[in-house]
C-alpha cells in the first residue's frame, strides 16, 4: 500500500476554504483576503485542469501552474512579475503542508513548489510619491479643499507615513489637540485591526499646522456618526466608518498631476480613460496609499530623520526600512550623514564653549 492509496479525497476549492477557515485566527483580515485570493487562482487553474482531487496532485502538475500563473494563462488572472509569482508560490506551499497534514496530499508535496529568483533590489517597487508631488496635492488641498475629508486623509498619510489600515482605525477620541498627537490602537474585536497587531500600538506626534486641520475638521466637515461598534470614526462617511476601498480609490485619485497640474502624458482631462474614479489606480502617474507610505519613509529620511525615529514613527522594522521603503541614494544617505555628524559636532563645540565659560 503506498502513501497515496491512505490518502483521504479532497477537491481543491474545498480543500482551500478548509485551510481559510484554519487559519483565520492567525491571519490579519488584510493577510487572510491576500491568502485567499492566492489560492483561488490555484484553485481555478485545477477546475481548468481538471484536476478534482487533490490526491492525485503531482510536481508537474505544480510546475505547469506556476508557468501559467506567470503568463497570465489562469482564469481572468493577469501576467504577474517574478516577485508577484513568489509570493504566490509561497503561500501555495504552506497550502499544501497543511494538505499533507490532513492526508490531502502526499508529505513533501509543498517541496516540489519551485520557487523564482528575486534579486533583492527587485523585491521593492520603485512606485512612491515624491516630494513636489505631494506638496502639489498638498498645497492645492490647503487652498481649495481646506479641512475637507480628502485633506485629512492626504495629509496624515504623508506626514505621518501611516498604513492605511491605521489611518481607518482611528476614532475622534484618538486625536489629542493639545498635544497634538494621535493614539494607534489596535482594537480586532470591533473591526479595526492594526497590521502589526500590538506591536503597532503607539502615539504619534502631530504637527501644528495638521493639528489645526484636525480640529477644523472635526468642528465642520467630519459625519457626525458612528460605526457599528458605536465607536466614532475618525474618517468617515454618511453611513459611519469609511471603509478601505473608498479611502483607496481617494488616493489613487488625487495623486494623479492632473489633479493639481499638467497631465505629464499629453492626455486631455476631457477625455482621458483614467478620468473616472473607478479607473483612477490605472493611471501610470496615480500612487497607491503604499506609495504614499514609501514617500513619506523617503522624505523622513532625506530630511535627515534619524532612521531608528523613523522606524519607530512608521511601525517598520530596520531591515524592512532598508530594503522596501528606503529610495534615498547611497550619495544621498552620505550627504545625511555627513550634515547629521557636522550639526553634531557643532553642538558638542557650543557646549563646550559654554561650559568653559561658566566653569
Amino acid at each position: 500500500m503506498t502513501e497515496r492509496d491512505s490518502l483521504e479525497p479532497i477537491g481543491p476549492g474545498e480543500a482551500v476554504r478548509l485551510y481559510i477557515d484554519h487559519r483565520e485566527p492567525d491571519l490579519s483580515e488584510k493577510s487572510r483576503i491576500n491568502h485567499e485570493y492566492r489560492l483561488e487562482s490555484f484553485a481555478v487553474w485545477c477546475r481548468e485542469n481538471d484536476i478534482e482531487n487533490l490526491n492525485n496532485l503531482t510536481g508537474r502538475d505544480l510546475h505547469r501552474f506556476r508557468v501559467d500563473r506567470r503568463r497570465g494563462d489562469v482564469g481572468d488572472y493577469d501576467e504577474v512579475s517574478p516577485i508577484t509569482l513568489r509570493g504566490i508560490l509561497q503561500t501555495l506551499r504552506v497550502f499544501l503542508e497543511w494538505c499533507a497534514s490532513v492526508d490531502g496530499v502526499e508529505q513533501g508535496m509543498r517541496e516540489k513548489v519551485l520557487l523564482p529568483e528575486v534579486e533583492r533590489e527587485d523585491e521593492s517597487r520603485d512606485e512612491y510619491l515624491n516630494d513636489e508631488a505631494a506638496e502639489a496635492i498638498l498645497d492645492y488641498l490647503d487652498n481649495f479643499r481646506y479641512a475637507s475629508r480628502e485633506h485629512v486623509i492626504l495629509g496624515l498619510l504623508w506626514n505621518t507615513g501611516m498604513r492605511l489600515g491605521a489611518l481607518r482605525a482611528l476614532d475622534v477620541e484618538d486625536v489629542d489637540l493639545e498635544e497634538p498627537c494621535l493614539e494607534l490602537r489596535h482594537r480586532p474585536d470591533s473591526g479595526t485591526p492594526l497590521k502589526n497587531k500590538k506591536g503597532a500600538v503607539r502615539t504619534i506626534a502631530v504637527g501644528e499646522y495638521y493639528a489645526q486641520v484636525l480640529e477644523d475638521y472635526l468642528e465642520f466637515t467630519r459625519d457626525d456618526v458612528v460605526d457599528d461598534a458605536g465607536r466614532r470614526p475618525l474618517i468617515t462617511s454618511a453611513q459611519g466608518r469609511l471603509t478601505e476601498s473608498p479611502i483607496r480609490r481617494l488616493v489613487y485619485q488625487w495623486t494623479r498631476p492632473c489633479m493639481v497640474g499638467e497631465c505629464p502624458h499629453d492626455e486631455d482631462p476631457n477625455t482621458c480613460e483614467f478620468m473616472t474614479r473607478r479607473a483612477a489606480r490605472d493611471c501610470p502617474s496615480s500612487r497607491s496609499p503604499h506609495g504614499v507610505r514609501r514617500g513619506s519613509i523617503t522624505s523622513h529620511l532625506r530630511d535627515g530623520t534619524p532612521r531608528e525615529v523613523v522606524s519607530d514613527r512608521m511601525n517598520v522594522s530596520p531591515d524592512v526600512l532598508d530594503q522596501h521603503y528606503d529610495e534615498t541614494t547611497e550619495r544621498e544617505r552620505m550627504r545625511i550623514r555627513r550634515e547629521f555628524l557636522q550639526q553634531r559636532q557643532s553642538r558638542s563645540s557650543d557646549s563646550t564653549s559654554h561650559y568653559d565659560n561658566n566653569y
